[in-house]
């Protein structure tokens, strides 16, 4: 699965291979990903430089013609020659912008490294093995770690990245992706997922040429409007027949793909958080880790490629009860009623909807503090008597005694300004001191980069979901992020990160 020799590397799986070699400098060079190999000739992957390319700059003093410019790269620097799109962007200890990293070490664990705050595919030693491969800074004492899973069943990599200032001066990260991996060809086309609310992930197709293609969500949100991941696809692939590759990021907030074809028609492409706005400070001893974006590969088509993604999400990232689990058939109360229901409203569509064969009710916004229209009540989570005489817990057990399920919705983040909560913490709402606020549907969003506000919100919802037999939660979230700001936050470049991970907290 994982293999390493003689600066090496050999990431193998059901039905691909994936090989990277450590270059005499010390750089990375990316030497192959597609179709399971036998046994291959290295010598025919690696990248041949045999003259000085016009302007190029070469790298040392050694080889005067070996530029980084030129070379298929498993991760980039700034500074050194490389002039293609960087994974990575510092403001280093010293002032510059220049990093370069070179080969330090690796080792290879059984199973998974879980990341620190951020979701990630979950497996056993018998599953998948991670091949960390540590790089140095030639000049200062900063790190970046590259981890490369390997689930071997689902025909899936994934990938992250770390960086580790050991200097004793701050570092900023201004870009910083998950994964980047240049392919020895340029002969693909990119495909997206595009859209808007209630049109989501549409498929586009878009030829590429010459310079840089940008797919990325600036809304705070992994968002509607661009899927988080992208296929590389031959121009005649189809469902069933021709080369295509995935890239695809476990994560909440925004996101960003990027692929350039180069001058020399090489292809690199990469994926990570958005550099939006994005501006992390790094101390003394401390570390970044990104989130885990996933890499899969088919030679027979797209459906096999969905076929490696569906099988990785549902044996390594679906957890729990949920694992394998078949989903109930749902009804919600929404299209029918919007706010104006009561229990015999809901009780009578449950009873049609059991008679069509659904088996969990929902009952959707609306059922808590003064909320009778998107105007008020969010951020309360009083239950409405007036609507629901007896309560949650009534209108539970009469539905789960006609043998269905019941589900609750929720909109955790959000508060209207029309609320008790609101009232009673104006400032926990994301706003800009001195601005007024943008709105989006009536409400504000609440800050979850405040420690107060989290716990706030679970100390409610949990009092909700144990009130009453609900078995199911309709999570919603109806407006993107503005106004992005946080007393909580030292620095405000890392206001969308944060919230992310008090999301996940």
């Amino acid at each position: 699965m994982i293999q390493s020799e003689d600066g090496i590397f050999r990431l193998t799986t059901a039905s691909t291979s994936y090989l990277f070699r450590v270059l005499p400098t010390g750089h990375l060079e990316h030497l192959y990903y597609g179709a399971r190999l036998k046994e291959q000739e290295l010598d025919a992957l690696q990248t041949k430089i045999t003259s000085g390319a016009g302007t190029s700059v070469v790298y040392g003093c050694e080889d005067a013609e070996f530029s980084l410019d030129r070379v298929t790269l498993e991760y980039s620097g700034i500074g050194k020659g490389d002039y293609r799109h960087s994974p990575i962007e510092v403001r280093m200890p010293d002032g510059s912008w220049v990093c370069d990293f070179v080969y330090a070490g690796h080792d290879v664990t059984e199973g998974v490294i879980p990341i620190e705050g951020l979701p990630s595919a979950d497996g056993t030693a018998d599953t998948c093995r991670t091949l960390t491969v540590e790089l140095a800074d030639r000049k200062l004492d900063v790190k970046l770690r590259l981890f490369y899973t390997v689930f071997a069943r689902a025909d899936v990599i994934t990938r992250r990245t770390m960086l580790i200032n050991d200097e004793s001066e701050p570092l900023v990260i201004r870009r910083f992706m998950s994964m980047m991996v240049d392919l020895p060809d340029c002969d693909y086309e990119l495909i997206t997922l595009d859209g808007a609310w209630i049109r989501e992930a549409h498929r586009h197709h878009r030829p590429l040429s010459y310079g840089l293609y940008v797919n990325e969500s600036t809304t705070g949100t992994s968002s509607n409007r661009h899927n988080p991941g992208i296929v590389l696809a031959r121009p005649a692939t189809t469902e069933d027949a021709g080369e295509c590759l995935a890239l695809n990021l476990i994560y909440s907030g925004n996101h960003y793909e990027a692929v350039e074809l180069s001058p020399g028609n090489t292809l690199r492409a990469m994926s990570g958080i958005s550099p939006h706005c994005f501006e992390w400070e790094l101390q003394t001893g401390e570390r970044f880790e990104t989130p885990e974006a996933v890499l899969s590969y088919s030679e027979d088509g797209f459906n096999r490629l969905s076929g490696n993604m569906h099988t990785f999400v549902n044996e390594h990232v679906v957890r729990g009860s949920h694992h394998k689990a078949e989903r109930p058939v749902l009804f919600n109360t929404w299209e029918a009623y919007s706010f104006e229901f009561n229990t015999r409203k809901v009780l009578k569509l449950a009873r049609a909807a059991r008679d069509l064969g659904a088996e969990l009710v929902v009952l959707d916004d609306g059922w808590f503090g003064e909320r009778d229209s998107d105007a008020a009540g969010l951020g309360d989570y009083r239950v409405n008597t007036r609507k629901l005489p007896g309560g949650l817990a009534r209108l539970a057990r009469k539905i789960t005694q006609m043998g269905l399920k019941f589900g609750l919705w929720f909109e955790p983040e959000m508060v209207n300004e029309d609320s008790e909560l609101f009232r009673a913490h104006p400032d926990w709402a994301v706003q800009v001191p001195g601005r007024e606020p943008s709105l989006g549907r009536n409400q504000l969003v609440l800050d979850l980069c405040r420690r107060e506000v989290r716990d706030y919100i679970v100390e409610n919802v949990n009092a909700v979901l144990r009130s009453a037999a609900i078995s199911y939660v309709k999570w919603d979230m109806n407006r993107n992020l503005s106004d992005m700001y946080s007393p909580a936050v030292r620095r405000q470049g890392e206001f969308f990160h944060r919230y992310v991970l008090g999301l996940y907290d």
